[in-house]
Parts: structure tokens; sequence; C-alpha cells
């Protein structure tokens, strides 16, 4: 459809015709009609004169995306497109609304100027493509003006080229309509919401400049398994309506930055990649999220629904890691019972699903920590106070070996970036920390433990010299002092490879078991060996033979030379043992 804007326009033309055949009207195809100045283009929004720019944004809205060339392939949609997105410029512009009203011009000048010899033969052309590059051309054929009528071509051009008609051109029309960016700041108290509205600050940064290429050796190193959500652009040269798709995306960046990256894909020049993706090029982009499923693994998934921001954001945020499990509060120390594995982190928060920010950590750390978050009612709960929290929301760890360890209360950060950094950070020194404690307990558990040679007594005396013993050495001692001297011989004598391993019928046991005996307090034992009860010795080492009743005495110095040779001819039989006088019985 070509517009067609009749001349012959005076001063007080204020209300000048506009002619328009076949365009699409709010939902109704009108075939030829006459309508005035701004009220011809609300008519082509299917608004009325009292539309508020919310309604005219939202018509705009739906209708460029009926009649986008990439989803409407009928005859005349590009130039219906087009007079959409004319109308739209005029009427989202109070200024060049109000000159329309009054000249007829939004350029506060009577009438439109013929076309001269610089504007290609009597045509106005407002371009922003150039030689090679995508976008919609229309041309002077099929509906030609009337006598003095001057017919205007539009045409938008490709990535990162500049367009004629001042801010006129698709990434401010798609600026306009999705009312600006939505990463505006957040307190962590309700801690993931992202919202706000507002206008774009920013309405041609979004270009394919600023969407970093992504080939097959990036795709491996980045973000293959690697925990990031990314919205991916295929496409190539070719493809038609690319800044629109870079406007979305741009803006769907922007208010998940930090949770999700971007990247476009040339299936041109990276055909073999593509192929190996299972992207096939179309006339048209295409949008798929790489994302981590339930399973740990990564996926592309397309997205094929209509071309809208939220739609895209919801899409993309659908597709965000979810490898925090959700925990029932009451049931919330269940978690704390679990030792051994990888870290845990809980996230308290009033929030009734798991938020954005932990979503997206779950994601970046899935091998490295296990993830909870549990909705709690306030930090003055019983059970919140339990846990040592004064503030919400809260993290909460626990390191392999159990121990619970406060991260932070009371969180508050600015925006979803940042806010991942925070965190990310402490999680970083969280683990950090675990690994310090186990390696130090892997070091406990790999030295030899400090053995102690028991002290018999009644309670332990069947254990360690019972029948199910070979040979039991006692290291009798009066002193303190002979104390400590034969303990240190025993203990040193226990860890050489003087006895041996023996099945017997209580199963497998050392043929030497080792023990001290405080002869001021064990007389009437000692009484079973010697009559005296060796009352004249200020140390002994007895060997006796539970099952035989049989013992042999050493009553020398006790050194660990001497103690060795004695106890190994103990073993070899190479020693004399007399009867004991009774069956020794120990307080």
């Amino acid at each position: 459809m070509t517009l067609i804007l009749t001349g012959g326009f005076s001063e007080l033309d204020t209300c000048p015709s506009v002619k328009i055949k076949g365009i699409f009207v709010g939902g109704v195809i009108a075939s030829s009609f006459m309508v005035n100045n701004d009220f011809g283009f609300l008519q082509v929004l299917g608004v009325d004169k009292n539309a508020s720019q919310r309604e005219i944004q939202k018509a705009f809205h739906k209708l460029s995306l009926q009649y986008h060339p990439d989803k409407n392939k009928s005859k005349g949609a590009q130039e219906n497109f087009a007079e959409i997105n004319n109308a739209y410029d005029i009427l989202s512009d109070e200024e060049k609304r109000k000159n329309y009203d009054l000249y007829g011009d939004e350029k506060k000048a009577p009438g439109f100027d013929a076309g001269g010899a610089g504007d290609h033969g009597g045509y106005t052309y407002f371009t922003s493509g150039g030689p090679g590059q995508s976008g919609f051309n229309f041309g002077p054929g099929g509906m030609g003006g009337q006598g003095g009528a001057k017919t205007f071509s539009f045409s938008f051009g490709g990535p990162g080229s500049q367009s004629s008609f001042g801010s006129f051109g698709l990434d401010d029309i798609f600026s306009n309509m999705f009312g600006g960016g939505m990463g505006s700041g957040n307190q962590f108290g309700g801690f993931g919401g992202f919202g706000g509205s507002g206008r774009s600050q920013s309405r041609t940064s979004n270009s394919a400049k600023s969407i970093p290429s992504v080939n097959s050796q990036m795709y491996r190193k980045e973000i293959a398994d690697k925990g990031m959500t990314w919205l991916l652009l295929s496409h190539t040269p070719t493809s038609r309506g690319i800044q629109y798709y870079e406007s979305v995306i741009g803006e769907v960046a922007s208010s998940l930055d930090g949770a999700m990256k971007v990247g476009s894909i040339n299936c041109e020049t990276d055909a073999s990649f593509c192929k190996s993706l299972g992207i096939y090029p179309r006339n048209a982009p295409r949008l798929f999220v790489y994302s981590l499923t339930s399973s740990g693994n990564g996926a592309l998934v397309e997205y094929i629904d209509d071309l809208d921001l939220k739609r895209v954001k919801s899409f993309c945020l659908e597709h965000l890691p979810r490898f925090s499990k959700r925990v029932d509060f009451d049931h919330f120390d269940l978690v704390s019972q679990i030792v051994g594995g990888l870290p845990k982190v809980t996230l308290l928060s009033t929030k009734k699903d798991t938020p954005i920010i932990w979503c997206a950590l779950s994601g970046l750390y899935q091998n490295r920590f296990v993830f909870y978050d549990a909705q709690v009612r306030d930090a003055s709960d019983p059970a919140v106070r339990r846990l040592g929290v004064d503030a919400l929301p809260a993290i909460v760890g626990w390191l392999s070996n159990g121990k619970k360890q406060i991260l932070r209360t009371g969180i508050s950060v600015k925006d979803l970036k940042s806010a991942i950094q925070d965190l990310s950070g402490l999680l970083d020194n969280f683990e950090k920390k675990n690994k310090a404690a186990s390696a130090q307990s892997k070091r406990e558990q790999s030295e030899p433990e400090a053995k102690q040679i028991p002290l018999l007594t009644g309670s332990n005396f069947n254990d360690i010299c019972g029948e199910k013993t070979p040979v039991c050495v006692i290291g009798v001692f009066r002193s303190s002092k002979a104390r400590d001297k034969l303990e240190k011989v025993l203990l040193s004598v226990s860890q050489k490879s003087l006895s041996r391993r023996q099945n017997t019928a209580y199963g497998p046991r050392d043929t030497v078991s080792y023990a001290l005996l405080d002869m001021a307090k064990q007389q009437s034992f000692l009484n079973a060996f010697d009559k005296s009860g060796y009352k004249s010795s200020d140390k002994v080492l007895l060997a006796y033979k539970p099952r035989k009743g049989k013992f042999a005495v050493f009553e020398g110095e006790v050194t660990t030379e001497e103690a060795e040779s004695f106890i190994s001819s103990v073993l070899s039989g190479d020693i004399q043992f007399s009867n004991t006088r009774q069956k020794p019985i120990a307080k």
C-alpha cells in the first residue's frame, strides 16, 4: 500500500485530506476512505481522538505484530506495516501531533514540500539502510500519485544504520512501545521482584554491534554446561526485521543482566556450527534460550511466540535454572542433619516462590553447593531465631562436616546484577572455608590416633584381659612417674609388629593386648600372681595368659628394648611361665 498525500494546501487548510487505500484500520479492511490529519492516523491505529498514549502504544503493538512482514506474508502487509509505523511516530510525539492538528505538518510548516531535484524524482525517501542491508523498501509503482500529489516511501535498514528521519526508526518505535528498561533498583526485602516501567534511556544502544557474536569455540568455553542462561539470536545477513529482534533482546538483556547473557550466531558465516546445534536459517531471525535442565544437562529451547518484550522475558525466566529445593520451614532442621557431600546453603525470605537471584545462583554453582530456599513469615519466627537469624532475607550455610554458619542477614542490594555478583563472592568465600574444613578433616582421619594404654579396671577387664585375649601385657606402677614411663614404653611397643593377628573362636584378634594397673588400688588383683603383691617394686611387667591361667613377670629396668625382648620371648615360648595362685579379679 502506498500513502497518497494530496497537495495544494494553503495556510488556511488546517485539516488537509489524506487518502488511504487498502489499509488495515482498527480490525477492518477499508477499501477507500478519506480522513483528516491526525484523525487519519488515529483511524490507522484504530483508536479514538481522546486515546491516551498507553492506548496508542497498545494499538500500535498489536497491529505491528499482525502486519510485521516476518509474520504476515500477505500482499500489502509491508505497506501496511510502514503506515502503522508512520502513524505511531506522529501520534506518540505530542509536539508532532499538535503541529499536525494546527498545520498539517509536524514541523510547524503548512503543507508538505514538493519533491525537488534532490528528492529522487518527486519522491521523498526516509531510509536507514544501505546496499546489501535488509529492510523494507517501497517504490513508486502500483498506485501512482494524482496531479500534484507527493508519495512518501519508507525503508528500514540493517543493523547499525542511521536513519535520515531524525529520531524515527525501529529502535525508537519499539523503545516507545515497551516503555523503557525494566531493571529499576530493588531492595532485597522483597528479594527478587524486578519491575518498573519508565522509558528506555538508550533506544539504539542495543544494536547488533552490542550483542556479542558466538562461535563454536565461545559456545564450548562460555556457554555449554556453565550454568548461565543465554538468549541467543540466530540470523543471516539477509534476515528480515533484525533490528526488531535486537531491540527486544537488548531490553531483555538489560532487565535480566546478571542472571542471563545474550549472543548472536551468524548462520551464514558459521553454517557448520548452526547445523551442529540443529539451527537452520530462515527468512527471519530465530530466538533460542540455552539453559540447564533439571537433569543438569544444557539444552537449546526455541522461542516461537509473538515477539513481545514481556513474553520473551517471561520465557527466559521460565528457563532459568531450578536447582534450589523448596523446603517446608516446619521441617527445616532436616537440612542441617545431612552431613557429608557438598556444602549446603539455604535462603530464608518472605517470598512465595524462589527468587530470580537464587535461581540464577543455583545454576552458576550447581555442582558446588546444594541449594534450598524456604518461605518464612518474618524474623520473629521462633524457628528463625533458633538458627541465629535476626533479619530477612538471610542465607544460612552448612559445611560438609555439618557445622552451621550464618552467611548474611538483612540482605539489601540495588539491582539484579550487583546482587548476583555480591552473593557469588559470598558463596566463593564459603566454598573456600568448606575446602579448608574438609582438608583438615582428611588430615585428622589420615593421622594415626594418639593411642592411650587403658587403665585396667573391673569394668574393662574382660575386654582387655578376658579369655578372648591370648596374651595380656600389664604395666604395673606404684607412682605417677612410673606410670608415665610404662605408658611411653608400652605405646612404643604396641605399635611394633611383635604380635600377630589370630583367628579365634571369638573372631580375629590381636595376640597381645596392653593395659596399665595401679598397684595401690589393685593389690588383691596382684595377689593372684604373687603373695607379696610385688610391694617391693616401683614398676613391673606382667604377661598373663587368661585361658591357661599362666603368667610371666619382668622386674628389671623397663626400657623399650627390654620390653620388646620380654614380649617376644613370651610369644615364642622362650620364657618360663608360672601358674596363677587364683583367677585375678580387678576392681
